[in-house]
């Protein structure tokens, strides 16, 4: 469990249950079973309250004291359930000598399993019974869950045998994750003990069972990362489901808990696979996110897990993120959000990397078809671009962009251990290392490459290398758009954007843009284009008209790319008008001939216009899913069929009639 790491301090001041059951049993000797009721609930709302009220004060205390108050709110519902079990068995429902079927167990399961709880999550119980619930076992149960209620928790609840658990882990990924977070409350013991040997047994031990959960777990992962953006630079991320989430945290314990059955994250320092550096990152991601979760519900007032815009404002003032020049706390608390984020998918290349590599020695077998093979200095490991040894980056640094680029030509993933030691070894990537014209050769085949660029731009990115080698661009990573426009961070938003480049290049939105897919193939310089993607909101958080500077960025970056002065003019100007098209598209009648007459003094060639309108279009759909629309692709496509006939004297490229 991931708190338990985390020790709940100070347990008498959160909630004293025996001076509360001795109150209590003092009490209900004098009262009918109805008093006595009334007298538990009254009693129990008072020490719910205070607990609480100690829970914020632990986190108010201290920010990174998260985990703790995480740890002490589910330490707080352990008591206040096992108060009202052991109260209803003594004084209202007493059963002296019960059968073997008169027996139940109460277990705490999911996030309330792991021994963590936010202040509006709910309680997750599973009440264990050896056969099928007797009529005390029932009437207990609805006890417990009705003073629950009554108290204003909400509960997620199931009475289940044992074998009735077993048969629906196996069938149902879920419960079985559900089960495996599973914490013995109050209860009969024995019974408890028999639940986590059976799943131990039945589940966990069972043959195949490690590589079916990993494999479902990441399908998992995929599919929830798919529903909320695919991204973990989202403007308005999901605190809990988002990629780079808890839920990431969460599934890293899981597969740890499962494959290698540990109840602590740093037990896996001993097992070889987590070093302590990466563990104490994996600590500090997991004590900012509750620190942001449990200020996130008590701002929210319910159990809230986006992060929108209102309550980014809120939580900057209540995580005290101050004011800096050119950056303001929103953007400072939101740059943190989305470099723990980062730090998460980090953690979770490595964990899996070496969960594949031990799952195949334990098999005997290559899950990858490829064998082992070097090439240009760097060695293959399945379908994975590899080191050949850990001081590679020491002896070459060129290779810190050439492992990029090489994985992009030969279509291969990156190691976990080689991106690993890139982002050990940033330091490399000097004043000098950014001059060498090998390397800025190496990084504009990457961005201009015809095989899907953005993937590798996206780890390099992601390591810290993109940032470091084109300082500009490290400028935007994280860089937060606060708007109800974009959908991503600066960076994001520009990699997406690139990646939309690509594919038009290739022909795989032609369905969507058939004239865009044509009007690509007749660059002059396809490489102009991609460089003034790159670029062109390079300036964005300033303090100024992001063209404007962004503009005079271009005209210092291109050369050092290896541009040409003709190519440096076209991106700074692309770079500078990149709003134009759709201003004069979406704001101005172009059934106006003064709207074109402008539009055209400006543009001046058919070059310009069409990297502009393909500039326009990347830009446009990289803001963020269902932005773009047809009306959008019928006023550019009018703009660029005027402009471009206006530009020739009336003879366009396509005739009127075949348009």
């Amino acid at each position: 469990m991931i708190l338990l790491n985390h020790k709940v301090k100070n347990k008498r001041a959160i909630i004293d249950r025996r001076r509360l059951m001795s109150l209590l049993d003092e009490q209900a000797e004098t009262m009918s079973d109805g008093e006595a009721r009334a007298f538990l609930l009254a009693t129990m709302k008072d020490a719910v309250a205070q607990g609480r009220a100690r829970v914020h004060d632990i986190l108010e205390r201290d920010r990174n004291s998260a985990p703790e108050a995480a740890a002490s709110q589910a330490y707080l519902m352990d008591q206040v359930i096992r108060i009202i079990y052991d109260f209803g068995v003594k004084h209202l429902y007493p059963n002296g000598n019960p059968t073997d079927a008169e027996r139940f167990a109460i277990l705490s399961v999911g996030g309330y399993g792991r021994g963590e709880l936010a202040p509006f999550s709910d309680l997750d119980l599973l009440f264990l019974i050896p056969y099928k619930a007797t009529p005390w076992v029932e009437t207990m149960v609805e006890f417990v869950l009705y003073l629950l209620w009554d108290l204003g928790l909400k509960v997620g609840q199931a009475v289940r045998t044992i074998d009735d658990c077993m048969k629906m882990a196996k069938s149902d990924i879920t419960i079985q994750t559900n089960l495996l977070d599973a914490r013995y409350l109050w209860g009969d013991q024995e019974i408890a003990s028999h639940f986590f040997q059976a799943y131990e047994n039945d589940i966990r031990m069972a043959k195949g069972a490690g590589l079916a959960f990993v494999e479902a777990k990441l399908a998992e992962r995929d599919a929830r990362h798919a529903r909320t953006g695919d991204s973990r630079y989202m403007v308005e991320p999901n605190l809990k489901e988002g990629k780079g989430g808890m839920r990431d945290l969460h599934a890293l314990y899981w597969l740890a808990r499962f494959i290698y059955g540990i109840r602590t994250m740093d037990e896996l320092i001993d097992l070889g696979v987590l070093e302590e550096d990466e563990l104490m990152v994996f600590e500090k991601a997991e004590s900012f996110l509750w620190a942001v979760r449990f200020h996130l519900h008590d701002i929210a007032g319910r159990a809230e897990e986006r992060l929108t815009f209102d309550y980014q404002q809120a939580l900057t003032k209540k995580l005290q993120y101050k004011d800096h020049p050119g950056l303001s706390g929103l953007e400072r608390f939101m740059k943190h959000y989305y470099l723990v984020a980062k730090d998460i998918g980090d953690l979770t290349r490595i964990f899996c990397a070496v969960l594949e590599e031990r799952q195949q020695k334990k098999s005997g077998v290559k899950l990858r078809k490829s064998q082992l093979k070097n090439i240009d200095g760097f060695r293959v490991d399945g379908d994975r671009l590899a080191l050949e040894s850990e001081r590679d980056f020491e002896m070459d640094p060129l290779k810190m962009i050439r492992l990029f680029t090489l994985a992009n030509e030969k279509g291969l993933d990156i190691h976990p251990d080689a991106l690993r030691n890139a982002g050990n070894h940033l330091r490399l990537i000097d004043n000098d290392f950014r001059e060498s014209p090998e390397a800025n050769k190496l990084f504009l085949d990457l961005l201009c490459s015809k095989k899907n660029p953005a993937f590798h731009l996206r780890l390099m990115n992601e390591v810290g290398v993109f940032g470091r080698f084109v300082p500009d661009f490290g400028r935007i990573v994280a860089q937060m758009q606060h708007d109800m426009y974009h959908h991503y961070t600066v960076d994001e938003h520009t990699i997406r954007a690139i990646d939309l480049t690509s594919k038009l290049e290739n022909g795989e939105l032609k369905k969507d843009h058939p004239i865009a897919s044509k009007v690509i193939q007749q660059l002059t310089t396809r490489r102009v284009l991609y460089v003034a993607v790159l670029l062109h909101d390079i300036a964005k958080g300033r303090g100024g008209d992001h063209s404007i500077l962004g503009e005079e960025v271009a005209k210092e970056l291109c050369p050092r790319f290896g541009m040409t002065a003709a190519q440096t003019d076209v991106v700074a100007w692309l770079v500078r008008w990149h709003l134009l098209m759709s201003h004069a598209a979406f704001k101005r009648d172009i059934a106006d001939p003064q709207t074109i007459e402008d539009f055209v003094a400006i543009v001046q060639s058919r070059e310009r216009l069409k990297l502009l309108y393909l500039l326009t279009i990347v830009d446009i759909r990289a803001v963020g899913p269902n932005v773009w629309s047809s009306w959008k692709r019928q006023l550019l496509n009018d703009l660029y069929f005027a402009a471009e006939e206006r530009l020739v004297a009336g003879h366009a490229n396509w005739a009127r009639e075949g348009r």
